[in-house]
């Protein structure tokens, strides 16, 4: 992913890595354990008899939906194959087994339901937010070949000058501006490559190095929450939200960046007053000499004059009516029509990211296209809970599973059945800031959660620079994480008390 983004050797060998450990013949046999546990559970979900689920009118297909969500949840938890591998099982089993495009004897037969059709199943691969997503992977892929986003380091930095502490703010906030609009991968991989020069001039003895190195995952994985395309639980929360079928709330891009925008500033100021009290630098003062410029001829101004224009669409998608999933499109056709784009950058698109969440609308089709989350709603009595209890428990439970497996299939599971509570609590939610606040702060809790090496792509890249131990992890994560979730949901809270959203 992203070959031509400095640092992406630091991606390539953290991906070997992980591969060599994935298929370690002890971690095959373990694994093969856990498919047959997998397995297990489906086929007893599946077959057992509908009235012991205690949902009014279960349909066969329905069941078969349930059986599915357990399937996709024990995968993703047990990180049985790649995230993304578990989607598109996901999307093949509801299209054999409950689309009308399904093995025609199993499709037959008393209480069957209505299938869904195999077209719109099929659809979710296509489903907007991911043109938004596509339009995200496009702007940085150009940002890159085009040495954009070097010559953007350089400038951005250069106002914090020579002093220790204000080189480490600068880093904070430039990864965090950055992976606002780039993968926080490739935001990382680039930031820490840039860093190479500057660990060279520190003491091998101080502390300052370590604060240099947590600061990029900490501001990679914070800075994604300041736009609907920084990282997948956002633009995931932005569906549930946008819905026209379900909650249809028509959040802007703009709008999203409004209450955002300064919680993730606050973040990284605070990180960095952390990061200075915990790792102080012995070193008062650093040379920054950062490599790569920005290549000169029309397609760099292309370019630049692109993301500019794109950006400014984003923000005003409520003055223009241009939704931001449209405007995601447009970088793609002015980079292809000029041949900035080419067929082999294509490749570099993050296409398993694209299927993972692809798998989650999937489930999210389902849920609601059967009507199992109708049933659901009439047989559970989801507007006698706690709004306060549905609150904490969704945040916690999502910031729990996000630093073992990843963010985004915590939220591809975790939203749909929100979304379906949500609605059937109503105005009840209304004490706590309304559904956003439950949803956007799934997104929030997803953010926060990087406590562990495992925890995200960006601690991992960090942690294999081999300046930062675990236990640096795991008490800046821990720290950051909470500080995160209490000013978030703080936020949330207020901006829909306020009617902002």
């Amino acid at each position: 992913m992203f070959k031509s983004f400095h640092g992406f050797h630091l991606v390539e060998a953290y991906h070997l890595q992980h591969h060599a450990h994935k298929y370690h013949p002890n971690t095959v046999a373990k694994k093969l354990m856990k498919a047959a546990f997998v397995l297990l559970v489906m086929l007893v979900l599946w077959n057992m008899p509908s009235e012991w689920y205690g949902i009014k009118d279960l349909t066969v297909i329905q069941q078969r939906i349930i059986a599915i969500f357990a399937f996709a949840t024990l995968m993703w938890v047990l990180e049985v194959v790649s995230s993304w591998a578990t989607s598109v099982g996901i999307i093949v089993l509801m299209l054999l087994f409950t689309s009308n495009s399904g093995i025609a004897p199993m499709m037959t037969g008393e209480n069957l339901g209505e299938p869904l059709p195999y077209k719109n199943i099929m659809a979710t691969f296509a489903d907007p937010v991911i043109m938004l997503f596509i339009g995200g992977f496009v702007l940085a892929i150009a940002a890159a070949k085009t040495g954009l986003d070097a010559q953007l380091a350089k400038v951005l930095l250069k106002p914090f000058g020579r002093k220790s502490e204000n080189v480490l703010l600068g880093f904070l906030l430039i990864t965090g501006l950055f992976s606002m609009f780039v993968s926080n991968t490739a935001t990382a991989a680039m930031m820490l490559a840039f860093l190479t020069p500057v660990f060279k001039q520190l003491p091998p003895e101080g502390k300052g190095r370590i604060a240099l190195a947590m600061s990029i995952p900490v501001a990679a994985n914070l800075g994604g929450m300041g736009t609907p395309i920084g990282t997948p639980p956002n633009t995931i929360a932005l569906k549930y939200l946008n819905d026209p079928e379900g909650l249809n709330m028509g959040l802007g891009f703009g709008q999203w960046m409004l209450f955002m925008l300064p919680l993730v500033a606050v973040l990284l100021f605070i990180s960095w007053i952390l990061l200075r009290k915990l790792y102080p630098f012995t070193q008062k003062t650093i040379e920054l000499n950062i490599e790569g410029s920005m290549k000169k001829g029309k397609n760099t101004w292309i370019v630049i004059t692109t993301f500019f224009v794109t950006v400014a669409l984003w923000l005003t998608d409520s003055v223009t009516g241009i939704n931001s999933y449209t405007v995601a499109l447009i970088p793609f056709v002015v980079f292809a029509m000029t041949g900035i784009i080419t067929k082999y950058d294509l490749e570099e698109i993050n296409w398993s990211v694209i299927w993972m969440v692809a798998g989650g609308f999937a489930l999210g089709y389902g849920l609601n296209a059967s009507g199992l989350a109708e049933n659901a709603v009439e047989s559970i009595p989801f507007g006698d809970f706690s709004p306060l209890l549905i609150l904490i428990l969704s945040g916690i439970i999502c910031y729990a599973l996000s630093n073992f497996i990843s963010n985004s299939a915590t939220a591809a599971l975790l939203m749909p059945i929100l979304a379906v509570v949500c609605t059937a609590m109503g105005d009840k939610l209304d004490i706590i800031g309304g559904t956003p606040t439950v949803l956007i702060g799934v997104a929030v809790a997803a953010s926060s959660a990087m406590v562990l090496p495992v925890s995200t792509p960006p601690n991992a890249l960090a942690f294999s620079t081999n300046l930062i131990h675990q236990n640096d992890m795991v008490k800046v994560g821990l720290i950051t994480g909470i500080i995160s979730l209490l000013l978030g949901y703080a936020l949330l809270f207020f901006v829909g008390q306020a009617g902002l959203i």
